[in-house]
């Protein structure tokens, strides 16, 4: 057994994101919510997961899994606070873990070191910790009540008095607890307010009056910033936008206007690649090292190998495969096809469901036909092939190394190695035509 459980809350309903998405499967950066809180938990030496759902919510309960491997599953059936939340994962907690440390899905900023901070925390000999946050405005939030470094209390904002109204230190929710003393703190924690629930709030006062030390640490406001609605969304949108941004140029990309460079959390960029403005990475882009992406390009599911050119204006799509030295221009697409070696697709053109040898040259305008109606068809270009422009390749079919496609082909049949293939109407030109149809249009 590990020696540190994490229990994510991901029960609420989220309903001011009027949405039919469960709030904490909306996403950012490419990567739902809950899926972000559990990779800065899954990042801990040491520990395993709880994640407690609402009835009902196999979408969630299967977000949990697929994002942290062997994480348990719990249902609050009723929502009776977040007291009542926690306890749901009585089974995990029960098992006897060292720290227990409680985490609400919409906030996908957690950093994984404010989380160690936590654990240290109470290995250190906390009973409890809460973490707070500094609000220029502090209205509406809980106060974290803090003496000569104790944690007093976290005081409810309409509970507060004057003086500690004026307190500027703000509960984030998250805390951690000693294994051995939650269960029964969170036992002893009544319902006695207004709305009928158990506050995990009330555990701080608790724990103070069996003896145990109580402490508040602190992270950044926007860090601990829980999501509630499509605005807040947008903003945590930004901040982690920001973040990757930042973790891009710092392991030497350059962004040649950064706020207009839209990363997906799984974006992998090496070294001294160049991003022009108003890019898009959708998931699962690879761009390795020297590649230059130019202006108003979107990739998703796609390599670009070292030392490419992309765009302006391409579009990567899923199984985009892209080597050293690749040539992708304006108004290009590419779908699920490799292009070799120093190959070169430089506009207006589709390339879908094929093969690209090296050095190949794809003029203006050309298309390959991959798509009859009900199946895919596969197209292979050889090395060194030069395919005129305004070609189009009907698949399944195959271009040797070296072959000449004349411009404005219509290539159905596989065409030999060194061979030139021209597939179009012959020219026809009729002596005197346009004087003779204006003089018949005056007439």
């Amino acid at each position: 057994m590990a020696d540190t459980l994490f229990v994510v809350l991901a029960a609420g309903e989220g309903t001011r994101m009027r949405s039919s998405t469960p709030k904490v499967l909306h996403r950012i950066a490419g990567l739902p919510m809950l899926a972000h809180v559990l990779a800065a938990a899954c990042g801990q030496a040491d520990a395993d997961i709880a994640v407690v759902v609402g009835p009902d919510r196999d979408d969630v309960a299967d977000c949990a899994r697929k994002s942290a491997a062997g994480a348990s599953v719990f249902v609050q059936a009723d929502r009776l606070g977040t007291a009542h939340a926690v306890l749901s994962a009585r089974d995990s907690i029960a098992q006897g873990y060292a720290q227990v440390v409680v985490l609400f899905a919409d906030t996908p900023l957690m950093k994984p070191e404010t989380l160690a901070a936590m654990v240290r925390a109470v290995r250190d000999g906390a009973g409890v910790a809460v973490l707070g946050f500094e609000a220029p405005d502090p209205t509406g939030y809980g106060r974290l009540v803090v003496e000569e470094g104790a944690l007093l209390a976290i005081r409810e904002d309409k509970d507060a008095s004057e003086a500690e109204k004026v307190i500027t230190l703000c509960n984030s929710g998250v805390m951690a607890f000693s294994g051995k003393k939650i269960l029964p703190i969170l036992g002893r924690i009544g319902n006695a307010n207004a709305k009928g629930e158990y506050y995990l709030t009330d555990a701080v006062e608790i724990a103070r009056g069996d003896g145990l030390a109580t402490v508040a640490l602190e992270a950044d406001a926007e860090e601990v910033g829980g999501v509630n609605d499509r605005a807040q969304l947008a903003h945590a949108e930004f901040l982690m936008q920001q973040r990757l941004r930042a973790a891009a140029m710092t392991s030497g990309v350059t962004l040649r206007d950064p706020a207009s460079v839209h990363f997906n959390h799984d974006t992998r960029i090496g070294r001294d690649v160049t991003v022009e403005p108003n890019v898009v990475f959708g998931p699962g882009v690879v761009v390795e090292e020297g590649a230059e992406i130019r202006a108003f390009c979107h990739l998703e599911g796609c390599r670009i190998g070292a030392g490419a050119q992309i765009g302006p204006f391409a579009r990567l799509r899923p199984g985009a495969d892209l080597s050293t030295g690749v040539k992708i221009g304006n108004f290009v697409e590419i779908k699920n096809a490799k292009i070799a070696d120093g190959a070169k697709v430089n506009h207006l053109s589709y390339v879908g469901d094929a093969t690209v040898g090296a050095a190949a040259n794809i003029g203006a305008g050309t298309i390959t036909c991959n798509y009859d109606g009900s199946a895919k068809h596969h197209t292979n270009i050889g090395a060194g092939a030069f395919i005129g422009s305004n070609s189009a390749l009907v698949a399944p079919v195959s271009i040797g190394d070296g072959a000449y496609v004349g411009s404005g082909s219509v290539i159905t049949k596989d065409v030999p190695g060194e061979a030139l293939a021209v597939a179009r109407a012959r020219q026809t030109e009729i002596p005197g035509w346009v004087a003779r149809q204006r003089a018949k249009h005056e007439s």
